[in-house]
């Protein structure tokens, strides 16, 4: 995806309309979809576990990986035993679905994934289909409730909660759907989910507020040292959002020597790395990013975690409407 682009769906631009019959493609396609699972002519399969499903209604990061590791917390807190699946975008393995562990690389499962098991430790599955992800994780661990990282258009997979990711910042962009805009679904899809989380921004009544809040800079190797800023640092993000990423470090106080943004998922090189930042300089790059680098990582590499911060009030729906699951409420 262009920078081009992302701007014109933020902005506006007369050359989009040249995509009008592409957008009307795209829009009667995903509706007879729809409608497919509705009629029951296409069927959707339910788990024997509850299903919470993470997803947004536009491209592009909108944060869903922090939401997804603050459930599998507060879910462990409460005593479940929580599995992840996810569609493992950017993986390259020669067959799924695939199993997570502490040895996968981004690229046999992509980079999300990993940072979510080595994060947590969680059981997780990865595959373009997620029932067959899902059974794997059912399978292979006692789990008594599954997060979907992503899926909320993957409508053949059964869900029981339905939580939407939205960046509070850039919101809906120019509100059209793909590829005049950034919209997977009409903003109308809002109406049916159980929880709209407001990432950034101002969040406007009936959505619940997050924030992200950094951690200490962490040596990408693995290592104990701390970074040099007395000369500023280096940064480069390969997120859907690098300029949130890049503000974040600023606002801590971060002299940011230059700034370098790559597309969401993009598979750096030693090389290409290298010639960014020479020590003693620090490269700061986030966690995602950091995953990737990790096998060819220099001692002046650092990448900044983030956790998500959300209301108590939204961990009592979550958990409350869980109960109801449990007692035979299900969609």
């Amino acid at each position: 995806m262009t920078d081009w682009i992302q701007r014109a769906w933020q902005q506006g631009h007369p050359l989009l309309w040249l995509l009008l019959p592409f957008n009307l493609l795209f829009i009667a396609i995903a509706t007879l979809r729809k409608w497919a699972f509705a009629l029951g002519l296409k069927k959707q399969q339910k788990l024997p576990v509850p299903v919470i499903v993470v997803g947004n209604l536009s491209v592009g990061g909108n944060g869903k990986t922090p939401v997804v590791l603050h459930l599998v917390e507060l879910l462990a807190r409460q005593g479940r035993r929580v599995g992840v699946i996810s569609r493992g975008y950017g993986g390259q393995s020669d067959s799924w679905p695939q199993w997570v562990d502490a040895n996968s690389t981004p690229r046999q499962v992509g980079d999300e994934p990993c940072l979510i098991v080595q994060r947590t430790g969680v059981p997780m599955a990865v595959g373009p289909d997620r029932i067959a992800a899902a059974k794997l994780l059912l399978e292979r661990a006692q789990v008594d409730v599954i997060v979907s990282d992503d899926g909320l258009q993957h409508y053949r997979l059964g869900r029981d909660i339905e939580l939407v990711v939205v960046d509070g910042e850039r919101r809906f962009g120019n509100g059209f759907r793909l590829p005049m805009g950034p919209l997977r679904e009409p903003k109308g899809r809002l109406k049916s989910v159980d929880a709209i989380i407001c990432n950034g921004g101002q969040a406007p009544s009936g959505e619940f507020a997050m924030t992200l809040s950094p951690s200490a800079l962490t040596a990408v190797d693995g290592g104990a040292q701390q970074p040099d800023l007395t000369q500023g640092a280096v940064a480069m993000a390969g997120i859907g959002n690098p300029p949130r990423f890049f503000e974040a470090l600023t606002q801590q106080g971060i002299t940011l020597n230059s700034q370098h943004g790559f597309g969401d998922h993009h598979p750096f090189t030693e090389s290409e790395l290298g010639q960014l930042a020479q020590a003693p300089v620090p490269l700061l790059m986030t966690e995602k990013d950091a995953v990737k680098c990790r096998s060819f990582a220099k001692a002046h590499w650092f990448y900044l975690p983030v956790t998500a911060n959300l209301s108590e009030e939204f961990d009592r729906l979550l958990l409350s409407r869980l109960k109801e699951i449990d007692h035979g409420v299900r969609h």
